[in-house]
């Protein structure tokens, strides 16, 4: 296919495919979903060849947000039977990273809901993050508390947090239509707030929203455009208790696609292989690893991923390593870049199926327009729990 051929060139020089082009990948059958999933997957050997990083979550606040994000169980007005605790102190939380880290995490992610962290609250992480790092020197800590305010990006920096996560989510045209308590705009502030200060800048979207092909290359097109280091790529989990408990428009076909449009457009960035993938993608999980150089390990937020004995085993049987500690994970030529300080990279910045409406093609033949409350596990174990957590 010439159009894939192309974009493994321009992938193997780091070039900028166009909107049309991306939007052409999105557009293809499933007969040719193995083709595009081979395509890229050569894009992805070139830059992080067959490894793959662990990631792994602590949820420091569960929540009781003001925020109004509709695909969120955490929102403000939400009915999602999820935990609901307050902050984590620092030595349980930095037990709870050190767990992800004894089952091969390379990088903990610190999590609080809300929409943006207080002095206190920063205070309040920069112990938890300095835990971390007596516990594990060598562990990458990225924190993701909401918009930042001047000068706490700094704060974290200081503390020791190496990256920070502000997902984009989804385009700017459509960004009202799913949050009306913050804009687009308030969020690629907050990502170069976070490049600024020096750390290493992870932020990504949510497909199954209910987006238009156009809208992924939007956001996707955006997310190039501010140049993060790593980009997640999450997958809606229609939370029941939430608007978008019926939007089940994404196949693991559709998945892959969006998986492999998202490294053409960023092939030499980490793209995480992050919610959702379960739920969407199940047993199709190990080609997207062929997209992928990172995943996250064992439980997200506020629902139970796979196993984390499971995942490992899933990317040793798919042929992939796990990668370790000392290795560097972005390109030569971007980690001297991060190494300098600035987060991110120069250019442009210092980071559903078919066109138009979308056609619902609901998981395991459901009815469209019903909630699939037997996809979706609430997690139950974990941070604010007494029980171990999957890691």
């Amino acid at each position: 296919m010439d159009l894939l051929n192309t974009l493994v060139d321009k992938g193997l020089r780091r070039e900028l495919p166009t909107r049309e082009e991306a939007l052409a990948v999105l557009a293809t059958s499933d007969d040719d979903v193995l083709d595009v999933v081979a395509a890229a997957g050569k894009v992805r050997r070139k830059w992080f060849g067959r490894r793959v990083k662990l990631n792994y979550l602590v949820n420091l606040k569960s929540g009781l947000c003001p925020e109004d994000c509709s695909y969120c169980s955490q929102r403000l007005g939400s009915k999602a039977e999820i935990l609901k605790y307050t902050w984590l102190g620092h030595e349980e939380a930095s037990q709870a990273a050190a767990a992800g880290v004894a089952g091969g995490a390379k990088r903990v992610c610190l999590v609080a809901s809300g929409r943006g962290p207080t002095d206190r609250d920063v205070d309040r992480v920069s112990k938890t993050i300095e835990a971390i790092k007596e516990q594990n020197e060598d562990v990458e800590v990225c924190a993701c508390l909401g918009l930042l305010s001047d000068g706490q990006a700094e704060r974290l920096r200081a503390a020791g947090a190496d990256a920070y996560n502000h997902n984009l989510n989804t385009s700017e045209a459509t960004y009202g239509g799913i949050t009306t308590t913050h804009t687009f705009a308030d969020r690629v502030d907050t990502v170069q707030q976070a490049q600024a200060a020096g750390m290493s800048a992870c932020s990504g979207l949510i497909a199954g929203m209910g987006e238009s092909d156009a809208d992924l290359v939007d956001v996707v097109f955006a997310l190039r455009e501010l140049d993060p280091d790593s980009v997640p790529v999450n997958f809606l989990i229609p939370f029941e208790g939430t608007p978008l408990a019926k939007e089940w428009n994404l196949t693991p076909q559709r998945c892959l696609r969006i998986l492999a449009m998202v490294r053409f457009v960023c092939p030499d960035v980490e793209v995480r292989l992050a919610g959702g993938r379960e739920v969407h993608l199940r047993s199709m999980q190990p080609l997207a690893l062929h997209l992928a150089n990172s995943i996250f390990l064992g439980d997200y937020l506020t629902s139970e991923g796979q196993e984390g004995k499971a995942d490992l085993a899933m990317i040793a049987d798919a042929g992939f390593e796990v990668e370790g500690a000392g290795t560097t994970t972005l390109p030569e030529h971007r980690a001297d870049v991060a190494a300098a300080g600035c987060g991110g990279h120069g250019g442009g910045g210092c980071g559903p199926c078919g066109d138009g409406e979308a056609t619902p093609e609901a998981a395991d033949g459901a009815p469209v327009g019903e909630a699939r409350t037997d996809l979706v596990a609430v997690r139950r174990r974990g941070a604010g729990t007494d029980l171990p957590p999957n890691a």
